[in-house]
């Protein structure tokens, strides 16, 4: 017998948590509902899900603290509910390291296979990591992307990155000179088609460029009407 996905349900609205509760029992998961972000990390941790739908707005500890502090220690993967649906807020979560974001009030049909799609990913990357032999680390001079751990050193000093920052970064990296459209970055680096603004990757390359200045050796480019592409050159010798 296969055992059931287990998935934390987190929002400070009964009759919500229980109506999502209800759709993914009909579809084999087994949840967990909390109504808090204290009882969030708790459950966290007892409850060991396979995948957190976390509500943004709560009591006590928001579901943006809440994300901060179970990325600290684990990749489960999370998708934030919330009401706002400002690009801001959006932006904001994935950048912290969540790995969907769904706007209330949403279908019963579009949440489930936004779970499913997450968690696919998710097995997906796991099955690959043991059965395919890739490099887990891209170097170039004054930066070292190390896949194993999610560090990046960027002139001998450790930059610090959410995961899905490093994850974008650690793709173009691995792929030097080649173009990729938004839209092939947000497929790539979450799994799936997005139904979000493609904005969000100008929003992490611009955190990025903040993070990382570029070198001789290497930039992160724009091509203009396209997308972006990490460019490899080699200084000019002026001597």
């Amino acid at each position: 017998m296969l055992n059931k996905h287990k998935i934390l349900i987190v929002d400070d609205d009964e009759n919500i948590a229980e109506l999502i509760s209800l759709y993914l029992t009909k579809e084999c998961f087994e949840t967990k509902v909390v109504y808090n972000g204290e009882s969030a990390l708790t459950e966290f941790k007892t409850f060991a899900p396979d995948l957190i739908l976390l509500d943004i707005m709560l009591p006590e500890i928001d579901g943006y603290d809440v994300l901060r502090e179970i990325r600290k220690e684990s990749k489960v993967p999370i998708i934030m509910l919330s009401a706002k649906g400002e690009v801001f807020d959006k932006v904001l979560g994935l950048e912290l390291g969540a790995d969907d974001y769904i706007i209330k009030p949403f279908d019963s049909k579009e949440m489930v296979a936004r779970v499913k799609a997450v968690l696919r990913r998710y097995k997906n990357d796991s099955d690959n990591s043991q059965t395919v032999v890739s490099p887990t680390t891209v170097e170039y001079p004054d930066l070292l992307i190390n896949q194993s751990d999610y560090t990046v050193t960027y002139k001998g000093q450790v930059v610090d990155m959410p995961p899905k920052e490093f994850e974008l970064l650690f793709f173009l990296a691995s792929s030097p000179n080649q173009v990729f459209t938004r839209e092939q970055l947000l497929n790539n680096i979450w799994g799936y088609e997005y139904a979000g603004d493609t904005r969000t990757v100008d929003v992490h390359i611009k955190r990025l460029r903040e993070k990382l200045y570029d070198t001789d050796f290497w930039a992160i480019s724009t091509v203009w009407g396209i997308g972006y592409k990490f460019v490899t050159r080699k200084p000019v010798d002026n001597s």
